[in-house]
């Protein structure tokens, strides 16, 4: 993997770069759909490339339990598996042993814990979470890392720390010499003090990227904000910043303000099947009765598939009886959404403009509240 910074803010930590991998290059800040399961839910490969997705997220914890990243490796690697020929990231599967395993069990060595899925007991550790996503064949893949839930007192968020750290450093001596880069996750919750420890930890083992892991799981904000803030920092500029799982648009201009590259979350596509669109001024509800005779499309100034060939009427319809083309046809405006939506991010910061982009945009999003009373 390659990473080069070819535009900077005038004012701030805002970047432009370019990642290239085996698979493909790609501009930052980019956004990355979330294939939980080897797929991105209601799309196919060719309807990600229409909207301008670049680069998928797939989840290491779920394809280890299902299919199973043997049966992965042995069908040619998750490219061929899931027929998208451009790059893919997967996580370490840390966060959702912290979120879905019914029980875990946490020691140096690693995590026990039962699936999700039928409470069979399992372990991964760094060897093994290195192991399963090179099967994978991913072009970007994660270190094991411990995340602290919200809130954690100081002493767990500490331990918390020394783990991920730890193991950080068996993912590096587990990974094979191959075309995959390793980005290292920094950890700390929300302690100051303890995020600037595992990011001087994390630097001096020299990954290809950083991630900032433990956010988004419960903070408000202002804290989210201050922990980002403080953390990109303390990371080496050369290298590709990751904010892992947030994806509200304003969440987003705020992170890149702060120098972050790269960003997953599953906000546009599972809001794309509860019904709720974004557009350029604000959320839309496509449940609510007012676009029951709706001529118009989700938003006059999007060109997607789906604003261009349907009405809010007819998607409502689709919505309301349950037709599985709605999930599609939503999505498909979802995503197209949140391209241009990195593009718009990309030409301002280019043009020295971000800052100025970054208050119009949040000045002129519409009150949820005054969404729903429609």
């Amino acid at each position: 993997m390659e990473f080069q910074v070819v535009h900077k803010s005038g004012s701030g930590r805002a970047r432009c770069g370019r990642i290239a991998t085996q698979h493909g290059a790609f501009e930052t800040p980019v956004f990355m759909p979330v294939g939980t399961q080897g797929s991105v839910k209601a799309l196919s490969p060719d309807d990600l490339k229409e909207v301008g997705v670049k680069i998928l997220l797939a989840n290491t914890y779920h394809l280890y339990l299902r299919p199973g990243h043997e049966i992965v490796r042995k069908m040619g690697g998750l490219h061929r598996f899931m027929g998208w020929d451009g790059p893919i990231l997967t996580d370490s599967g840390g966060y959702q042993i912290y979120s879905l395993a019914k029980l875990r069990t946490l020691s140096d060595e690693g995590a026990v814990f039962q699936s999700h899925l039928d409470g069979s007991r399992h372990f991964v550790g760094p060897k093994e979470a290195v192991a399963i996503q090179q099967a994978l064949g991913a072009d970007i893949i994660m270190a094991f890392d411990e995340c602290a839930p919200f809130p954690a007192d100081y002493e767990y968020v500490r331990n918390s720390v020394r783990l991920t750290s730890r193991w950080a450093a068996e993912c590096l001596r587990f990974k094979e010499e191959n075309a995959q880069a390793l980005f290292g996750i920094v950890q700390g919750g929300t302690y100051s003090d303890l995020r600037e420890q595992s990011a001087a930890d994390i630097v001096a083992m020299g990954f290809d990227g950083y991630a900032l892991g433990g956010l988004s799981v419960g903070e408000d904000r202002e804290t989210r904000e201050r922990v980002v803030g403080e953390t990109v920092p303390f990371l080496p500029e050369n290298k590709p910043v990751y904010l892992m799982g947030v994806g509200k648009p304003e969440d987003i201009l705020a992170a890149v303000a702060s120098g972050v590259d790269m960003f997953d979350c599953v906000l546009p596509t599972r809001n794309a099947r509860n019904g709720s669109l974004f557009t350029g001024n604000g959320p839309l509800n496509i449940k609510n009765a007012c676009y029951a005779d709706d001529d118009g499309p989700i938003d006059e100034n999007c060109g997607c598939y789906t604003c261009s060939r349907f009405s809010r009427a007819y998607l409502r319809h689709l919505f309301m009886a349950k037709e599985l083309l709605a999930y599609r046809l939503n999505t498909i405006h979802n995503l197209q959404y949140f391209m241009n939506f990195m593009k718009k991010i990309r030409e301002t910061i280019g043009e020295g403009r971000f800052e100025e982009y970054r208050k119009d945009y949040c000045s002129q999003l519409a009150d949820p509240e005054e969404e729903r009373r429609g």
